[in-house]
Parts: structure tokens; C-alpha cells; sequence
């Protein structure tokens, strides 16, 4: 028997099948963006399914057309800039990671529909799943230091896991926007389920969901059998892109190197100019600690990545730049952001000791 109801305040809905429990965010009018009551409904459903015998399989949904997940509410981040008080902004992303990385670590399999926008906070909710199904309509990025912040949940470590060289690095700095196959393709999703296939799919995981192993990966093994009838088998490779990626991406220690090979080079000309361009409109602190914490976080242990997303971020939500970046992109919207330190050098310069390590 299938049962379905609302968390308080109904931004989240679960729903109870046999072997299967489907937590679906239900803030469509904000791509589902998460909110800190929203982020412990799902860590209070998770633990209590981790021992319940009854659920052998988790999948995590987003209501809407629009997205699975936009990431963290950005009124979160706003607050935290207009009345200079980062301690709510802190506790969200506590927990966020906490959450994070319990879908990291669960005993069961778990599937994550990524229709949509799916960015930030939502593919740090979906970077710890045993599958992550894109549809077309897919859109993947880690925007945040146009707003004077970094890729936090995990992303600066799980990324290389995930991704080809150079991809860790581009995705990271640039904020570069990934779409439908191409999610596939780059490795932040593991299959490509066209929406009208979408149902199906649901209702083929949940019929086969009471009768699934009790081994996370046996399981996850069989559920990706269960979905391969619903997926797309040819997802186009681009491996001039990939070796433009990796050429000047690949394991760089320097944003000013990086951004002199952008201006010199000659090949993937639309690329190099696109990527010049975003690159020099964001924060260069931020910038420059996002790519401190990617030579710092590849090959490190997970939970090591998280504990250190948090000092990172603490230090930049008490910069200046967080504060001009939230305003002008956020809150007055006219993109002209202030940035202090205004140059990739003089930010090298000032982070040549890194204030937010041990």
C-alpha cells in the first residue's frame, strides 16, 4: 500500500511504498531550493529508513518543471549579507553537509531524479547517490563565485571522482553550465531518462524496490538494470572539448596562469573567449581560494572535505567580496559587483597564507 504526506509546511513530500520511500522537494515556485526545515525533513526521513526493513531503496525527486534543486535558498545567503549575522547561513550549511553526507555513507541504494536545474546544494545532494538520472531538460553548474563564493558540498573534492581532468577545475572556477547528455557525458549524472520515460522509470523501481538485496551495492547494481530500458544508450562524446578541458585546466595551481593561457590561446577559440570572460567577472579571492581548495581536497577522505568547506566558508561569508557579491547579483540585480581584492594577483598575493586552514 502506498502512502504519501506532507512534512509541516508541506515543502517536502514522502511517500511510502512497499521497499521504497520517495522524498520529493516541493518548492517549485523557487526550483526547490532548500531551506534549513527542508534539509532536516530529509535527514530525519533517511535515518529513520537506514534500519527500517520495510524501505530497501530511496529516490529523491523535485516537483515542478523547472528543477530538481537550484541549491541553497538564496534568502539565506541575503539575510546573511544584509544584517552582517552569518550564524543562520552557518547552521544551514552544517547541516546541509550533514545531510550530504549521509546520502554519502547510506546502507541503501539511492536514486536522484535530476530534471531540470539541478546546481549547487542539489547536486551536493545528488554527488553521494548511487544513481543520478538527467532528463533533456537537465542543467548542471556550481555558480557560486559569481556571488564572491565557492563550490562547497564536497564538490571540491567529490568532483575528481566524478569527472574527467581538467573537469574538477573548469566546473569549480568558471561556474560553466552543463546540459542533458552532456551532464552524462562529464560524469555528474550517471544516465540520460528522457522525461516522457520518467514515470516508467518511477514505477519500475518501485515495483521492483520490496524484493531488492539488502547490499547497497548488489542493489544499486540491479537498480541500474531496472532503469536501463528507460535510458538513452547514446550519449555523444566531444573529445575536442575534453582535451581543451584538460590542457588548461588540468591540475593548474595559478588563476593568473590560467587566465594568460585563456588570452594566448588558439584553439576553441569560442571557448577560450566565453571562458576568459566568465572567469574575469568573478570574485578573484573567491576564485582563488576555490582553486586552493581543489589542489588541496583531490584524493582527500570526504568528511575531511566537508569539515573543511566550512572553515572556507566562514571566511568568506565575513569577506567583502560575499557581502558586494550577494548585493549586486542577489539583491539590487545590477551585475556590477565591487570586488576588493579587484585583481586574480593582488587576491594570490593576500591568500599566500591561507587564513582558513588549520
Amino acid at each position: 500500500m502506498e502512502a504519501e504526506f506532507e512534512s509541516p509546511g508541506g515543502a517536502v513530500l514522502i511517500r511510502r511504498s512497499p521497499g521504497m520511500l520517495h522524498l520529493a522537494l516541493n518548492r517549485p515556485e523557487a526550483i526547490n531550493s532548500l531551506t534549513l526545515d527542508m534539509v532536516r525533513v530529509m535527514a530525519h526521513e533517511l535515518e529513520a529508513a537506514r534500519e527500517d526493513t520495510g524501505v530497501n531503496l530511496v529516490l529523491l525527486s523535485g516537483r515542478g518543471e523547472k528543477g530538481f534543486c537550484a541549491g541553497g535558498d538564496i534568502k539565506i545567503m541575503a539575510r546573511a549579507a544584509e544584517e552582517n549575522d552569518i550564524r543562520p547561513a552557518m547552521q544551514f550549511l552544517m547541516e546541509e553537509n550533514d545531510l550530504d553526507l549521509a546520502v554519502h555513507r547510506y546502507p541503501k541504494p539511492v536514486v536522484v531524479l535530476a530534471h531540470g536545474i539541478t546546481m549547487g546544494g542539489g547536486l551536493g545532494i545528488a554527488a553521494g547517490a548511487d544513481v543520478v538520472a538527467a532528463t533533456e531538460t537537465t542543467r548542471m553548474a556550481m555558480p557560486e563565485t559569481r556571488i564572491g563564493f565557492f563550490p562547497d558540498v564536497g564538490s571540491t573534492g567529490w568532483l575528481f571522482e566524478k569527472c574527467g581532468r581538467g573537469y574538477p577545475e573548469f566546473l569549480g572556477l568558471t561556474g560553466y553550465e552543463l546540459k542533458g547528455a552532456h551532464c552524462v557525458r562529464v560524469g555528474l549524472a550517471d544516465c540520460l531518462i528522457p522525461t516522457s520515460e520518467v514515470p516508467g522509470a518511477i514505477e519500475a523501481m518501485s515495483s521492483h524496490a520490496p524484493v531488492l538485496a539488502s547490499d547497497r551495492h548488489a542493489a544499486s547494481n540491479r537498480v541500474r538494470e531496472i532503469l536501463a530500458p528507460f535510458t538513452l544508450k547514446d550519449i555523444p562524446a566531444d573529445p575536442e572539448m575534453d582535451q581543451w578541458v584538460e590542457e588548461y585546466f588540468a591540475g593548474k595551481t595559478s588563476v593568473s596562469g590560467i587566465l594568460d593561457e585563456l588570452r594566448d590561446c588558439i584553439t576553441q577559440d569560442d571557448l577560450c573567449e566565453g571562458v576568459f570572460e566568465r572567469l574575469s567577472e568573478r570574485s578573484p579571492i573567491a576564485v582563488t581560494i576555490t582553486l586552493q581548495c581543489l589542489r588541496r581536497d583531490e584524493g582527500r577522505d570526504i568528511l575531511e572535505v566537508y569539515q573543511s568547506d566550512l572553515k572556507v566558508a566562514r571566511y568568506l561569508m565575513e569577506q567583502h567580496d560575499f557581502k558586494e557579491g550577494v548585493r549586486a547579483r542577489l539583491i539590487d540585480r545590477d551585475n556590477r559587483p565591487q570586488w576588493d581584492p579587484d585583481t586574480f594577483e593582488k587576491a594570490a598575493a593576500m591568500l599566500r597564507i591561507t587564513p582558513f586552514e588549520e
